[in-house]
Parts: structure tokens; C-alpha cells; sequence
């Protein structure tokens, strides 16, 4: 039976893992030994570290990196408040043309104003309502959303100059006869505004951009994030023989007119 000789001697290297630590190394590295035989004052030994140029210079390109990227956020976010208010317009747009559809006719408006601020009933024309007219009980108008107040009937012409709705369930009305249709079903709690009041304090509900101002320093109804969308059907001065739609937004003092009868948004525009 034979047997592998080991060979033995300074000759011999391993053929696998680290070099052997040897007494050159230690001249050659004298921190290698401090930190292998003093583990505890390895902390003690400098290394290396940032000079005050290399600081300033990365302090210097931090600020350029912040001066580029501030503007371009503000452009983000003016874009953002921008396309949500479009999207709600031809969300409104949409609705209005079923409307017109069902009707013939599109919604109607409301000569009445707070604050110099035309206001109008485009949110209860486009919700529907239900005229409850209860023996007991002063007749109301009901949206059909049920997420909206009920509006006073005896209060419509006073708030918005007209006798009634006609997207509305009639009281004692027929089988025969039309039912209100709601033609904004996936309406958000943040693109309607309730409470707003006119001058004698009769509450009532406006379909407003869910941006709000955005500044909080433009409030045109005097309310906190109720800018309502405007809205002219009886005599448009930009689509004659159509409606006029639009909505003000005020962004870093800027405002910018978004409206159905120009793309572009249009910058320090006088309203309508």
C-alpha cells in the first residue's frame, strides 16, 4: 500500500486562500499589524478623508443640481393643476352634449352673480333632481346623487333666476312621463362645492374644478377651494349657438384660462 508523502519546507505554497502574513508585510504595512495585533486601537489610525475643495466643490454642485430642479417641479406642478381641470372639462363637456342629446336643448343658465361672479345651476341640471313636493313639507329639489343638500324650491328663482329644473322628476307625475337622468354618475366630492351662499344666505351646491384656486389667495366666491366653473348657454360671446365653459386657475400668480373654445391654455387672459 503506498502512502502520499507531504512534502515539508519554505519551498512549499498553498495552492488556495490569503498569502501568509509575514514579518515583510509588517514593514511594508505597519497599520496592517496594528490593526491584527490591537484590534481596539485600529480606530486610533487616520484615514482618509474629504479635503475642504473637495467639500466645496460638492456643495457648489449640490446647488446647481437645486437651482435646476426647483423651476422644474414648479413646471410639473403647473402642468398637474393644468390637466386635471382639462380632464374635468371634457368631463363636463361630455355631459352637456347627453344632455343636449336627451333634451334638445343645452342646459340653461342663470343671470344671477355673488361677487361679481356669475354663478349658475349647471350642477343640478347635470346631477338631475327630484321635486318632493309633500303635503307636510316645503317642496324641495333632491339630486339625484343623493351626495348633494336639498335646495329649497321656493329659493331656486331667487338664487339662480329661474322657476325650476328640467332634468327633474315632476311630483305626481305619470309613467309616461320623462324621468330625470343623471348624467354625471362618476362625479367626485371634490369637483362640487356645497354651502356656497348668496346674498341672503340661502345655501346652495356649484360644480367647481377640483384644483381650487389653486392659490389660496383666489377665492372668487369667498369660499375656500370653490372655484366654480363658468358657464353661459344663453348668449356665448366664443360658440355662438353652443355654450361657453371655462374656469380660472391662479398658479404662482399666473392665471391661466381654461376653456372649451381654445386648446391652448391661455396665460393672464381677461375672463369672458
Amino acid at each position: 500500500m503506498k502512502t502520499r508523502q507531504i512534502v515539508e519546507g519554505p519551498e512549499r505554497k498553498a495552492p488556495w486562500g490569503p498569502r501568509p502574513f509575514t514579518e515583510s508585510s509588517v514593514e511594508r504595512q505597519p497599520d496592517v499589524a496594528l490593526r491584527l495585533f490591537h484590534p481596539r486601537l485600529s480606530a486610533l489610525v487616520p484615514r482618509p478623508a474629504f479635503t475642504l475643495i473637495e467639500l466645496l466643490v460638492v456643495i457648489a454642485v449640490i446647488a446647481v443640481l437645486a437651482a435646476l430642479i426647483l423651476p422644474l417641479s414648479g413646471a410639473v406642478k403647473r402642468w398637474a393643476f393644468l390637466h386635471t381641470a382639462q380632464a374635468e372639462m371634457g368631463q363636463l363637456e361630455t355631459a352637456i352634449e347627453r344632455y343636449k342629446s336627451a333634451y334638445g336643448f343645452y342646459p340653461p343658465d342663470s343671470t344671477k352673480a355673488i361677487n361679481n361672479i356669475p354663478i349658475n345651476q349647471l350642477y343640478y341640471e347635470l346631477v338631475g333632481t327630484t321635486n318632493v313636493a309633500a303635503p307636510t313639507a316645503t317642496p324641495t329639489y333632491s339630486p339625484l346623487d343623493d351626495l348633494s343638500q336639498q335646495l329649497d324650491a321656493s329659493k331656486v328663482s331667487q338664487v339662480f333666476g329661474v322657476n325650476g329644473f328640467m332634468n327633474c322628476n315632476k311630483p305626481n307625475a305619470d309613467e309616461s312621463a320623462s324621468r330625470a337622468v343623471d348624467f354625471l354618475p362618476d362625479l367626485k366630492t371634490t369637483q362640487f362645492k356645497e354651502n356656497i351662499t348668496n346674498q341672503n344666505g340661502t345655501p346652495f351646491t356649484m360644480l367647481v374644478t377640483s384644483d381650487g384656486g389653486p392659490d389660496l389667495t383666489y377665492q372668487p366666491l369667498g369660499v375656500r377651494d370653490a372655484n366654480p366653473w363658468r358657464y353661459n348657454s344663453s348668449n356665448p360671446t366664443n360658440n355662438p349657438g353652443a355654450y361657453d365653459l371655462y374656469v380660472q386657475l391662479v398658479i404662482a400668480g399666473k392665471t391661466n384660462l381654461i376653456c372649451n373654445w381654445s386648446k391652448p391654455v391661455q396665460i393672464n387672459s381677461p375672463l369672458p
